[in-house]
């Protein structure tokens, strides 16, 4: 493949918190604008830099659903180019072959599948709850029902649960894509309306999502003086591998948030509880619309909505900031911060 360096827009993979995200919104981006991208220092701070086999798997599906040309695609690369085709709506598979975030693979996908003329359906195999990545829920109850408010439909569902490091979970998306993305004012949550969650185990005995339900609900009455609507304790769930997971919900008048962690060898079912509790805390005690996970997710979403946008967020964190840098560097907008990083804050996307 050869194209002139002058039409290639290059990006910096090493920017900000520089781990894959800007490789996934890069991707993501240059597909719809179709812009050929060079993206150099990919992941260049981590510990086993370039690409790994999960970001692998997301250049080969934007390949598959537009039929892009790349090179310089292989483990460990520090440097590719994309020269992006045409998006194509169908019905899609992809098998991440390890226990790789099928999330972190959705947020390369979604976005782009919205500039079709045409329904699409993907099916990803890979790990549904895993470190360092949305839980598969957090997309299904938060991310995608906010989507909704700006004209994006998407269904969901999972059929079989995967945690690290066996994976092998299976979830499936259905995308509608809008005749416009509406612009989205995320500043004020107004009244609580209800917290619940979800207490999970697989092949772990039932006790421990009991206990990690019980921890919550007390924690959230004793010191937010707050009652937990419901928390649905799961076990007998079709997965593959062993995993603990809590995760709530908090329904506000305005706006929805969630909070979860993820249990592990040695973590007791009350440190996990505690952590979702502090998150919660955190969130509720701030006068922020949405929580810090939600806010880099949506901010591109945002960049190609049809008029000005803006949302509230109880913590700024890297890789929002990463991900307005991106955003910035294709699309001429302005882009208006109040707040510095590990602070609660304020993001505007103005169209210029």
């Amino acid at each position: 493949m050869s194209l002139e360096r002058e039409f290639l827009l290059e990006i910096d993979g090493s920017y900000g918190e520089g781990g894959g995200q800007i490789l996934r919104t890069s991707l993501a981006i240059s597909t719809i604008l179709n812009r050929p991208v060079k993206i150099i220092k990919i992941r260049s701070k981590r510990k086993n830099p370039g690409l790994q086999p999960q970001h692998l798997k997301g250049i080969e599906a934007l390949v598959q659903i537009s039929g892009a040309k790349a090179d310089g695609v292989m483990l460990g690369s520090e440097s590719i180019t994309f020269i992006p085709g045409k998006i194509k709506p169908g019905q899609y598979f992809f098998d991440i072959g390890t226990a790789g975030s099928v999330t972190l693979l959705l947020q390369t996908l979604i976005l782009p599948l919205c500039f079709t003329e045409g329904k699409s359906k993907l099916t990803i195999v890979g790990g549904t709850h895993v470190q360092w990545s949305p839980p598969f829920h957090y997309f299904s109850y938060i991310l995608f029902p906010i989507l909704r408010q700006m004209g994006i439909n998407i269904n969901s569902g999972i059929e079989r649960w995967g945690w690290y490091p066996k994976g092998g979970g299976v979830v499936w998306v259905e995308i509608e894509p809008p005749k416009e993305i509406r612009p989205i004012f995320l500043m004020e949550r107004g009244p609580l309306k209800r917290i619940k969650g979800i207490s999970v185990v697989c092949n772990l005995e039932r006790n421990i999502a009991e206990r990690q339900k019980d921890y919550i609900i007390d924690r959230v009455k004793k010191v937010l003086n707050l009652d937990v609507e419901d928390i649905e304790v799961q076990y007998n769930i079709k997965a593959r591998g062993k995993g603990s997971f809590l995760f709530l919900v908090v329904e506000s008048e305005k706006s929805i948030a969630g909070f979860s962690s993820l249990g592990e060898k040695g973590k007791k079912a009350e440190d996990v509880a505690e952590e979702v509790f502090i998150s919660l805390k955190n969130y509720l005690e701030s006068n922020c619309a949405i929580d810090p996970n939600l806010s880099d997710q949506l901010v591109p979403f945002m960049a190609f909505a049809n008029g000005n946008s803006c949302l509230s967020t109880n913590r700024i964190t890297e890789h929002l900031l990463t991900n307005l840098w991106v955003i910035g560097k294709f699309l001429d907008l302005k882009i208006v911060r109040v707040g510095e990083k590990g602070n609660p804050g304020k993001i505007e996307i103005i169209k210029e």
